[in-house]
């Protein structure tokens, strides 16, 4: 392995759109050079990054987070969940597969913390620990001769988000999937109130050419073609890839009114609504029989499944109430 070329993009101050940013860092991968390291920098707005196997509604409060204005995104690469916001910061390193070495990779980080006093060290595969508590979680992707190691700083993360949106009771949804476990984390500010975004960014900029060895050339955001990022910004945006490309599984949804209660359990796949069983105590047990049909291959999505339910025919006063009150739980669900 022979390095002879550092180059490194601060991606932060230009967008916080994890579509965009992903598509950034996948070009990036696609036009990194034999002997070349890229390290990259950017944020993400209030967002839950999903991992390449996870299935988003068991990892996040889907709905509570886009009432609040976020975004679910999925990455190319394994591993688990976690929240974004601007108290964080992201960074990858890509190489060709001759000259990735993830070990050196990772001592950026560690002395970049270093120069805020900071004695943090590699913890098991995937995580940067100061005594024994996590503040950079990573992950890994290879695409033939391509490869990319990312991961999150957390600088001054709101805690409280963090939980809101990524503390969903899974207990109920059973799946074939990769479930994000629960670490202890601390903010990096915790620990050395010097440490800014801005700061943090100057100090891993010289890390990384003093790990290396070699003077470091900055490219900016502005150099990379925007044309080239259109695509790939549809495919990260996209609903089949976020949601679409969930594994199968089940979930009950269930509700109790005045007239009785309903129950659904639903088996889902790749997004869509393969078979749907209902339990009820109400009355109008027709217009509640024939409410599975109008859901099946349908998006698993409340509003998507609300609708349909409320373009059913509902004859009586009775029926309607049951249709009404239905369609809101299907709306509702996580």
């Amino acid at each position: 392995m022979m390095i002879r070329k550092l180059t490194f993009l601060k991606n932060w101050q230009d967008t916080q759109n994890p579509f965009r940013n992903f598509a950034v860092e996948e070009y990036l991968m696609n036009h990194v050079e034999e002997g070349e390291i890229i390290f990259f920098l950017w944020q993400n707005r209030n967002t839950v990054v999903i991992g390449r196997n996870q299935n988003g509604w068991h990892e996040c409060n889907v709905k509570k987070l886009e009432e609040d204005g976020g975004l679910l995104a999925r990455r190319l690469s394994g591993g688990g969940a976690v929240y974004h916001d601007l108290g964080n910061m992201n960074f990858s390193f890509l190489a060709r597969r001759q000259d990735y070495d993830v070990a050196k990779q990772l001592s950026v980080i560690v002395e970049g913390v270093k120069k805020f006093g900071i004695q943090a060290e590699k913890s098991g595969r995937n995580d940067i620990k100061i005594h024994g508590r996590k503040f950079s979680g990573n992950a890994f992707y290879k695409h033939g001769d391509l490869c990319y190691h990312h991961g999150t700083l957390l600088i001054a993360e709101d805690m409280k988000d963090m939980v809101k949106y990524l503390n969903v009771d899974g207990s109920k949804m059973n799946y074939k999937g990769v479930k994000s476990v629960p670490a202890k984390v601390v903010n990096l500010s915790d620990l050395a109130p010097a440490i800014t975004v801005e700061s943090l960014t100057e100090a891993l900029q010289k890390s990384f050419g003093e790990v290396y060895g070699l003077p470091v050339e900055e490219i900016h955001s502005s150099d990379i073609p925007e044309e080239a990022l259109k695509d790939r910004i549809a495919f990260f945006s996209s609903w089949d890839w976020r949601f679409g490309a969930a594994h199968e599984f089940d979930v009950p949804v269930e509700g109790r009114w005045d007239w009785g209660f309903l129950k659904f359990s639903f088996s889902v796949d790749r997004g869509l609504v393969q078979e749907v069983s209902v339990d009820s105590d109400g009355l109008e047990a027709d217009f509640i029989a024939a409410i599975p049909e109008v859901l099946k291959g349908k998006r698993y999505e409340g509003k998507e499944l609300a609708r349909a339910v409320l373009e059913m025919k509902a004859e009586t006063a009775e029926e309607k109430e049951v249709q009404k009150d239905a369609a809101e739980l299907l709306r509702d669900m996580p």
